[in-house]
């Protein structure tokens, strides 16, 4: 039994009990059992059982509707996609449905408040650290790395010609790694975004990945710009930088456009002219490009990423922030 479905549970049980009251009833008004299930009498009983329990099967099929209802709506939830509406509409059949599908649209708003409120304390906590790791490299190892470039130079000026050249070369490869640590610092924790706001911080990066990709990169922004919080803010710069990333190490493109629209709602686009890739059912084939969080950041600040791309058709990533 309970390996069985509900409705059939309870029509196995209202059989047995219509049964059961058949028998008692015969033998209450002292009925030839022999006589009753032979003849007529036995066919009159078997219509009666199978009209009853066909009734009683479609009284709780339309019964036990909203509760497959549920069952279907709960397994086609999508946590990881904005819900703007009600999940399930239920008949409102009885109090007890009503008070169901307002138990499940609760639930659902419980998991979707927690689950806002622990990524949005990942996510913060990972900025902190990353605003650390920014500043520990820039304060320190690029200081210690300043001083070994001078003590290299105080040497050259003294030493051989031979080992002049040697100290040379080490003092070049010291101002490069100098060079490489401040970009990875910059790319950590953003100095121009906190100093001089996203649109500058969006031209910076857009200019600095096509000079350091060689890959045809423009942005352009559309529209006055609104009051956008900080939250969001960061979340377009970091989106962007995903996106960007995901072009130079996955798309072998030959020319990007990243536009940010402020006309109507907030909407960032990042397209390029790439190789692009199979989606199936809306989804990536390929789960490794960083996709899921850029859609975790997006749903923190109550946006939308939606991503079109196919074989040879390139890759268009678009954030929606809705005012």
């Amino acid at each position: 039994m309970k390996s069985r479905s509900l409705l059939t549970q309870v029509l196995i049980v209202n059989l047995v009990l219509v049964a059961a009251t058949a028998l008692v009833a015969a033998i209450a008004v002292r009925a030839n059992l022999h006589a009753v299930v032979r003849g007529r009498e036995a066919i009159v009983l078997g219509l009666a059982l199978v009209a009853t329990m066909l009734g009683n099967w479609l009284v709780l099929r339309r019964r036990f509707k909203p509760l497959d209802q549920v069952i279907s709506a709960m397994e086609g939830v999508d946590l990881g996609a904005p819900r703007g509406q009600s999940v399930v509409r239920l008949p409102p059949d009885s109090s007890e449905v009503q008070r169901l599908e307002l138990a499940f649209e609760r639930m659902l708003g419980r998991l979707e408040s927690q689950r806002r409120e622990a990524g949005r304390a990942a996510i913060q906590a990972q900025e902190r650290e990353r605003r650390r790791i920014a500043q520990d490299l820039h304060d320190e190892v690029n200081q210690a790395l300043t001083a070994v470039s001078l003590r290299l130079q105080a040497s050259i000026e003294h030493a051989t010609p031979e080992l002049r050249r040697e100290l040379t070369e080490t003092k070049r490869l010291a101002s490069q790694a100098m060079e490489e640590l401040l970009a990875i610092a910059r790319q950590l924790r953003p100095a121009v975004l906190d100093d001089h706001g996203l649109l500058p911080a969006l031209h910076s990066q857009v200019r600095g990945f096509a000079e350091q990709t060689g890959i045809h990169a423009n942005f352009n922004a559309r529209g006055p710009m609104p009051t956008l919080t900080p939250e969001q803010q960061l979340v377009i710069y970091r989106v962007t930088q995903e996106g960007l990333s995901n072009v130079a190490q996955h798309a072998s493109a030959r020319k990007v456009d990243v536009e940010l629209s402020f006309i109507g709602r907030t909407v960032l686009r990042i397209s390029d002219d790439g190789r692009g890739f199979t989606q199936v059912n809306g989804a990536t084939r390929n789960g490794g490009l960083g996709l899921s969080g850029m859609r975790e950041r997006a749903l923190l600040i109550g946006g939308q990423l939606s991503m079109w791309s196919g074989p040879g058709q390139g890759t268009r990533v678009e954030l929606t922030i809705e005012r």
